[in-house]
């Protein structure tokens, strides 16, 4: 586990600009399920930069979920996320990762059909992010009321990220025919495998979150991008941390 900076490095760590917040202080009803600071993802690690388990936005994206969730709840759903605001040194992270092809954790899980060698090929991972840029997130929908979803085990066996929802690691959202980062293709928010339920709880997802002005990733039915963006050009590297968010005013 990270151990808290010194009061020297907190004083020179990077400040998040005005126009960031925290989703919890914009909405608290939004359910917050941070996965790059648990070692349940594709690395295996708790991922560089992520110091609380807390979703970090731009105001606009942060507010546009909050008018999205007040329409999933009057239908007896909340949304989800897993990752908002991501540091520039956690995609590093990614990148060093991916170069290390020995390093196969958590294959068995998250990328189990595509050879690690082609995840930068494939587009997997890349060297620059829009979630660094802060309007961008990864989320789902879960109906409610909301059952928690059990912790993961470091060293469990794994399962396909595409298999049956049954099979596949338990998670409390609807079924939206994988898992969150599953670097498979069908992932593909349109993908014509996926059964008629799932579809119609993809479609749920990308309307209810279009309406507010988020667009969605044609390759990643969870990843969405809210428009305009505030910073369309600047890739941040400020931590995932409470403290370095300027004081909100609303």
């Amino acid at each position: 586990m990270a151990t808290a900076p010194s009061p020297a490095q907190a004083a020179t760590e990077p400040q998040a600009p005005k126009g960031f917040v925290a989703l919890s202080d914009v909405d608290p009803t939004i359910i917050q399920e941070m996965r790059y600071i648990t070692p349940h993802n594709f690395v295996g690690d708790r991922i560089d930069g992520y110091r609380k388990p807390m979703c970090i936005l731009t105001e606009p994206a942060a507010k546009a979920l909050r008018k999205a969730q007040r329409g999933l709840l009057r239908a007896g759903y909340s949304l989800k996320v897993y990752d908002c605001y991501r540091p520039q040194r956690a995609v590093d992270q990614f990148v060093r990762w991916g170069e290390d092809l020995s390093d196969e954790r958590m294959k068995a899980e998250f990328y189990p059909r595509v050879a690690k060698s082609r995840l930068f090929e494939d587009g997997y991972i890349a060297k620059k992010s829009g979630h660094s840029r802060g309007s961008t997130v990864d989320l789902t929908i879960v109906r409610l009321p909301a059952k928690p979803t059990r912790p993961y085990v470091p060293g469990e066996p794994l399962k396909p990220c595409y298999a049956p929802r049954s099979e596949r690691f338990p998670d409390n959202s609807v079924d939206m025919g994988t898992g969150y980062d599953c670097m498979d293709t069908l992932s593909h928010t349109d993908d014509p495998r996926v059964s008629a339920k799932q579809r119609a709880n993809r479609d749920r997802l990308r309307g209810a979150l279009a309406k507010t002005g988020f667009v969605n990733l044609p390759e990643e039915w969870w990843h969405f991008t809210y428009k305009p963006e505030p910073f369309p050009d600047t890739y941040f590297d400020f931590p995932v941390s409470r403290r370095v968010l300027p004081v909100a005013h609303f």
